[in-house]
């Protein structure tokens, strides 16, 4: 049996963006109210009856958060362009490497706008 848990989280932050479409507004500076969440996929511990403890990847949300929350994403370390396509990669990466291996999906999505970007990641 597979199980797969998942946490969300918010950060806002501010970009710039070339694009084709919508120009003038995306090279200006300007913010969104970002929401994420991560899914861990994986058996369950016949000790624990848990994929993982939610407080494990709780705290290792906390640790991207912290790197997103209130900050110009064109100057993130890592991120390069901030699309949600980066986004969602960013945050797989940036995740704690013990968190890393049960990763099966990353979802990044502006409420607001109805936008979103979802990264799978294909079972070994």
């Amino acid at each position: 049996m597979q199980f797969t848990i998942s946490q969300r989280f918010f950060f806002d932050a501010a970009h710039t963006l070339r694009r084709e479409i919508e120009a003038e507004g995306s090279r200006r500076i300007h913010g969104h109210t970002y929401h994420a969440e991560v899914s861990l996929s994986g058996p369950r511990d016949p000790a624990t009856g848990m994929v993982l403890d939610l407080g494990l990847l709780r705290r290792g949300l906390d640790v991207v958060r912290e790197q997103l929350d209130h900050h110009m994403l064109d100057e993130v370390p890592g991120l390069g362009i901030p699309t949600l396509e980066n986004l969602c990669l960013f945050i797989a990466q940036a995740l704690p490497a013990e968190l890393r291996p049960r990763v099966s999906r990353v979802r990044v999505w502006r409420e607001a706008l109805g936008d979103s970007c979802a990264l799978d990641f294909t079972p070994p």
